[in-house]
């Protein structure tokens, strides 16, 4: 059993649809970013960063294994089950790049575009002008991609087109055209046709609670004897 602790984030919801994908029995534990439960001492100790998602595999090699950052799980999932990543060769590291290319580039910029245009206090003609249109450049990278192949990583759906789909949904708050982006509209709007996927999405349910309690003793309980 996995437990996830989570939030509704872009992604919160790349493992939960990873997780949904693959079949792997899990629960899920919603983590109040409002309230502040990510900063924790027994939730730090699973994810040091203070940032959900984190995971607990209490069937993990050598016995219970806490993993935090969204990429690295999901190299730890499909290595754990051998899918939606290649084991080997030239595939595996084109899967990588697309995956790394979301870390280290679609999260940041997006995420900052979404922050500078919604919640910065101080609307910066700069900062607006800087991330929406390198918001605008990525989407033109990941259509340029995606005119060439039908998934990110060739022609199979692999953890990259996981990790980057739900930063590629909120076109409109970005200030991002979809009808100038037709290749992205079409993996878009083929990776939302998915169960796995419209499941993934649906996790946390917008009426979730907080931790409960039995998530608080799986939490906080078995955290900290794996600490020690």
């Amino acid at each position: 059993m996995i437990d996830l602790y989570t939030a509704a984030t872009p992604n919160g919801f790349k493992v939960s649809i990873a997780l949904e994908e693959l079949g792997l029995p899990y629960e899920a534990h919603v983590v109040d970013l409002r309230a502040g439960e990510q900063f924790a001492p027994e939730f730090l100790r699973i994810s040091p960063n203070n940032k959900i998602p984190a995971i607990v595999d209490r069937d993990g090699p050598g016995g219970a294994l806490s993993l935090f950052e969204s990429g690295a799980i999901l190299v730890y999932l499909a290595d754990k089950t051998g899918r939606l990543l290649p084991t080997e060769g030239p595939a595996r590291y084109v899967a990588l790049s697309w995956l790394f290319f979301q870390v280290g580039h679609i999260g940041p910029m997006l995420g900052q575009a979404h922050h500078f245009r919604h919640y910065a206090v101080e609307k910066i003609p700069y900062a607006l002008d800087r991330y929406t249109n390198e918001a605008k450049r990525l989407y033109g990278v990941v259509d340029k991609r995606l005119g060439d192949s039908e998934y990110l990583a060739g022609p199979s759906y692999t953890v990259a087109d996981i990790a980057n789909l739900p930063w590629m949904l909120g076109t409109e708050r970005l200030g991002v055209d979809l009808a100038q982006f037709s290749h992205v509209a079409r993996w878009i709007a083929a990776l939302k046709d998915r169960p796995a996927v419209q499941r993934g999405l649906a996790i946390p349910p917008p009426s979730a609670a907080p931790l409960d309690e039995k998530a608080r003793e799986v939490l906080f309980g078995q955290g900290q004897r794996r600490s020690s």
